[in-house]
């Protein structure tokens, strides 16, 4: 039902009408004998009739009817052919006439597997001579996976034709994949040249017949040994790859975590366990501003995340801000009631989102500039929106750099933090810097929970994943520093992701706990110490 939905999309979009000479081409695909229906299909294959395209989808799907004579029309006249719409009605195949009912005699045009097998062979080449180019990606994907001899001629006719240079460099591995077994040598050394450019996982299992004793040939065999080695190795490269870059990108969503959790934790010496629900509001706050923009400036919606950020951090900000007020400016040295108040607070934001939203989770959707991703290998593919998370935790990090070093604010910030008694005495306002920079660290951590709202789900728990994690960070980093932080979450994640590719999630996460306390015994200030009269 999803793919016949799919040709009808396609279909209404064919705004052109079949060409009058392709009028004995349609009555031997409704009309004709097997024979007759398999050299029609072959004649589209060949001339890249790309109109055809929704008449062999609906063939394929059973859809494609025809009125036979003495039903109102004769059997050479090609308005009667017709598809069934599956919300009911039909369509003229030739005219594109809307009818609400199939006319009356109307019988169902039927194929057998010989016919079928040539059906799937014309609709693959026509996808590769479509003029979209993710339906021709997708059609020479689908190929790569499986490619078949009788699609050569289609696919150099592809190759000469396509414009993608991407897409033609795929073209031509296929057709390697094919030529492989040709039975002139000189052929299939040139295609075993071809596929030694390539990296994917197919062509790799492909070799392995002609790298083994099963093949005669020496020459070929050891061809095939050198591309396979060569295949590996890249293979190797990306699953490395791989791995670094999902570490840094877990790293970077730590860091944005953990560094709100470094200005509080650093500022007041307060233990916030309500910092994982400032990050769930985030998060909600980014939901809450899709929602608005699909419903009131639906044509924009692609860019609801720049307005999503603002509102990400204000409404955690204004929370953490009202918080520090109401509770804990009122705790400040007492370290235990502190630690039970936020955890209080956490269970009362946490179900303060469910009464709101539900306790069920809700979907925030990557818009079409985060969607996608740049393919490096065909076993490692960069995601847009981890990318523009990176990028995002760079400026965050900037600014906040900026912030604490270059402003007035952040003069008092660094003030309070390293001698809050000399800081009052020299008439700082203490409380409202503790104030202004609860609040900092609240609405960085909401711009943690507007960025994790692209690339995981936004549920009332959300925050309960990341506060254990963003601790760690902060105090193995060292309190009040930084630097420590990046650090800390940066080589955590690369860590984390390399344990996990030899042990699993789980072990990789006792195994990093494990390092941990190891290293606050060894150093309980963390990388980073603070040193001279502040320490």
């Amino acid at each position: 039902m999803t793919r016949l939905l799919f040709f009808l999309v396609f279909f209404a979009a064919t705004a052109t009408r079949l060409f009058a000479s392709d009028a004995q081409s349609l009555r031997s695909l409704a009309l004709g004998n097997n024979d007759e229906k398999i050299a029609a299909l072959e004649k589209i294959a060949a001339e890249g009739k790309s109109d055809f395209l929704p008449v062999l989808e609906a063939l394929r799907e059973d859809a494609l009817y025809v009125r036979k004579a003495g039903a109102g029309a004769g059997t050479d006249d090609p308005e009667a052919v017709f598809v069934a719409l599956p919300e009911g009605g039909a369509t003229k195949v030739w005219t594109k006439e809307r009818l609400a009912a199939l006319p009356e005699g109307s019988e169902n045009v039927t194929i057998n597997n010989r016919v079928r097998s040539a059906l799937g062979n014309a609709l693959a080449a026509l996808r590769l001579s479509s003029g979209d180019r993710d339906l021709r990606r997708a059609a020479v994907d689908a190929l790569l996976t499986a490619p078949r001899p009788e699609m050569l001629a289609s696919i150099e006719r592809a190759i000469l034709r396509e414009s993608d240079p991407k897409i033609r460099r795929r073209l031509e591995t296929t057709r390697a994949m094919i030529l492989i077994h040709d039975a002139d040598k000189s052929v299939r050394l040139r295609a075993l040249g071809v596929l030694s450019e390539t990296s994917d996982v197919a062509v790799r299992r492909l070799l392995d017949p002609l790298a083994s004793s099963a093949e005669t040939d020496t020459e070929v065999r050891a061809a095939a040994l050198r591309v396979t080695r060569t295949i590996d190795e890249r293979l190797s490269r990306g699953e490395i790859l791989g791995r670094i870059f999902s570490g840094v990108s877990l790293g970077s969503i730590l860091l944005l975590a953990a560094l709100g959790l470094a200005v509080i934790y650093g500022l007041m010496g307060v233990i916030n366990m309500a910092h994982g629900e400032f990050i769930m509001i985030g998060a909600y706050a980014a939901y809450v501003t899709q929602n608005a923009f699909r419903n009131y400036l639906p044509t924009h919606f692609d860019w609801y995340p720049l307005l999503a950020l603002p509102v990400a951090f204000l409404a955690s900000a204004l929370t953490g801000v009202f918080l520090e007020r109401i509770v804990v400016r009122h705790l400040y040295g007492r370290p235990l009631e502190t630690l039970l108040a936020t955890w209080g607070i956490s269970l009362g934001l946490i179900q303060t989102v469910r009464s709101i939203f539900g306790a069920q989770n809700v979907a925030v959707e990557n818009p079409v500039w985060l969607s996608g991703g740049i393919e490096v290998y065909s076993n490692l593919t960069l995601p847009y929106n981890r990318l523009a998370i990176l990028a995002f935790t760079a400026a965050v990090l900037g600014a906040l750099v900026a912030l604490l070093g270059g402003t007035r604010l952040g003069l008092y910030v660094r003030a309070v933090t390293q001698n809050r008694p000399m800081a009052r005495c020299l008439g700082v306002s203490t409380s409202r810097v503790d104030a202004l920079g609860f609040g900092l660290g609240a609405g960085l951590a909401g711009l943690a929970g507007c960025a994790l709202s692209q690339v995981g789900n936004v549920g009332p728990e959300l925050g309960q994943t990341w506060i254990v994690d963003s601790f760690m960070v902060v105090v193995l980093g060292g309190v009040g520093q930084i630097a420590g932080t990046v650090y800390a979450a940066l080589g955590l994640g690369v860590l984390s992701k390399f344990i996990e590719g030899f042990y699993g999630a789980v072990l990789a996460k006792i195994a990093i706990l494990v390092m941990i306390i190891f290293f606050i015994q060894k150093r309980p200030q963390g990388i980073f110490a603070l040193k001279g009269r502040v320490a």
